[in-house]
């Protein structure tokens, strides 16, 4: 008798969590929806999550693959192309795209800011005039990297797969594979290498 209540209760648990992962699954379908009506420039793959809200302004066009979780407030704006990949958390990230940023599978992207652009001219004549073509260049976030809080990662930069770069950290250049990267001046501080193998360079 003891047995069957036991059995009975598992049951009773393993229905509840079931019907508890249909509702929760259904919510984040109904927001994931709602949020492609009210952006049409933004597509959501099936099966993002969105545990906090995403601003998107300008003529800006997004793309976040499946499995992507979106903590916290995470803000995208400009007019250029946004491609984030599978299985990435943004976590109150800001997204300045101009031009191109790519953001690959497997990222962890928390509160920095990714800004593909200086959005003025850097010769003193030019700062009123249009921005010129040396003013915006693609940032790449290459597989399975980690940016921590208040980062900044700007213009042309490539960080390389696996790497990491520490909080407060401002990179204005091309960060290799596997590193850890911190500063302002960046510099790499380790390797997540075996000592037998070497660092090649960002492509």
């Amino acid at each position: 008798m003891h047995t069957e209540i036991k059995s009975l209760s598992e049951l009773s648990q393993r229905l509840d969590h079931l019907v508890f992962n249909i509702l929760v699954d259904i919510y984040f379908e109904v927001k994931r929806k709602w949020y492609q009506l009210r952006y049409p420039n933004l597509t959501l793959v099936k099966g993002v999550k969105l545990k906090g809200s995403l601003k998107i302004s300008g003529s800006v066009k997004v793309k976040i693959d499946s499995g992507s979780r979106i903590r916290k407030r995470v803000k995208i704006f400009g007019s250029g192309e946004v491609t984030v990949g599978k299985n990435v958390s943004l976590n109150g990230s800001l997204i300045g795209c101009q031009k191109a940023v790519s953001i690959n599978d497997d990222c962890l992207i928390s509160n920095c800011y990714l800004l593909d652009t200086d959005y003025h001219n850097l010769e003193p004549h030019l700062r009123h005039a249009p921005p010129g073509p040396k003013v915006t260049a693609p940032i790449v976030i290459e597989r399975n990297v980690w940016i921590g809080a208040n980062a900044t990662v700007m213009k042309g930069v490539c960080v390389g797969e696996n790497s990491v770069i520490g909080l407060g950290s401002v990179v204005r250049k091309s960060i290799p594979p596997n590193v850890v990267v911190i500063g302002n001046p960046q510099q790499i501080v380790k390797s997540l290498l075996p000592e037998s193998q070497s660092i090649i360079s960002c492509s």
